[in-house]
């Protein structure tokens, strides 16, 4: 009896915690009351809210910028928690892994969510998306933010089954790899 009381409270308790959670987003983030579409409509409200937060972000850094005549930080760099790989980083305190840009991953079960800044390039959106899908990584979602020559990439994907990248350094390592021979080829093309 006792387990069951517990487990009662338990789903009283997740009932409220739901309900407060779709009190927190606008209706169009969800369609229905289930579970299932309250909490995935809460991660697509949380990444909506994160696009808008790195747009101002953006937006603040350029204003900053223009009015100081410098630009004395990096812009996105407060996105950034714990890089696996950091342009901004000397290579010895990297264990001399050159980095192409800023690179972070963070993943959970075959989803994994990497963020890019690096300088603008031309052309460099497509190749970076073809070559993720060459690495069967699917792109679930994607955006773009771009202050001065910068830009930031925060790109939602999903290991697909036959994908051997398996972990966050893994799928790091590979983006770049992938970043660095997009980097030369573009050096080899100027030059």
């Amino acid at each position: 009896m006792a387990h069951i009381a517990v487990e009662r409270n338990r789903r009283k308790q997740m009932n409220e915690y739901l309900s407060v959670l779709r009190g927190l987003m606008p209706e169009a983030y969800v369609q229905k009351g289930d579970q299932a579409s309250i909490v995935g409509g809460a991660i697509n409200y949380v990444k909506e809210l994160e696009q808008q937060l790195q747009f101002l972000d953006g937006q603040s850094h350029m204003n900053r910028s223009y009015e100081d005549g410098s630009s004395s930080s990096s812009p996105f760099s407060e996105f950034f928690t714990y890089p696996q790989y950091s342009a901004t980083m000397t290579s010895s305190a990297q264990g001399n892994r050159l980095a192409a840009a800023d690179i972070e991953v963070t993943m959970v079960e075959n989803h994994a969510y990497l963020k890019v800044r690096s300088r603008k390039r031309p052309k460099l959106l497509m190749k970076i998306v073809s070559g993720l899908q060459s690495l069967r990584l699917t792109i679930l979602h994607l955006n773009v933010t771009t202050a001065d020559q910068i830009v930031l990439y925060s790109i939602s994907l999903k290991a697909e089954d036959d994908c051997r990248l398996t972990t966050v350094d893994e799928i790091a390592a590979a983006v770049n790899k992938m970043l660095r021979r997009i980097q030369e080829e573009a050096a080899a093309f100027s030059g």
